[in-house]
């Protein structure tokens, strides 16, 4: 399945099948009750989604929107666990994803706290560049996604990166 940049994949609230981003990165946006929407996981070619309901499942937490052009393996949930449990060993791949993305999320974290502001946002663009170099992060996150990933208003990231063009 093809899934072009701005388009949802599923909705917060969901059930339904688990997907393989193939290609493309994904984001991941939780609603909150009075309607604004908060950026809370980037997902790279490699995931299988949703994170959550890989052994059983569950809604999905967020709403996935497509941050560019996304080629998505569709996996029927009752293909998947039939075949978690017809085939236990397979559940050894299950925990090295999931091992995967808290690595993942570690690096994350430790850019959220890092002590200057300007080097979150450096930690940041070095690890998006790895999956959508030579595109940059401001083409696929607004300033406020960025803020929302490392812990910064929007008006610091506007700041710093007026600071970064100018040198």
């Amino acid at each position: 399945m093809i899934l072009h940049k701005g388009e949802i994949l599923f909705r917060q609230g969901d059930t339904g099948p688990l997907y393989h981003l193939k290609s493309g990165m994904l984001k991941i946006m939780r609603i909150q009750e009075d309607g604004g929407a908060f950026l809370v996981n980037i997902i790279v070619p490699g995931e299988m989604i949703p994170h959550h309901s890989l052994i059983s499942p569950g809604p999905c937490f967020g709403t996935a929107i497509a941050l560019s052009t996304c080629d998505i393996e569709v996996i029927p949930a009752a293909d998947w666990y039939y075949s978690l449990s017809v085939e236990p060993e397979r559940y050894k791949d299950v925990a090295l994803k999931l091992q995967d993305k808290l690595r993942m999320m570690q690096q994350r974290m430790d850019q959220v706290t890092e002590t200057e502001p300007a080097e979150r946002l450096r930690k940041l663009q070095s690890w998006m560049e790895a999956y959508i170099s030579p595109e940059k992060m401001t083409d696929l996150l607004t300033q406020a996604e960025i803020g929302q990933l490392i812990g910064l208003r929007r008006e610091t990231v506007n700041r710093l990166l007026r600071s970064i063009e100018i040198r």
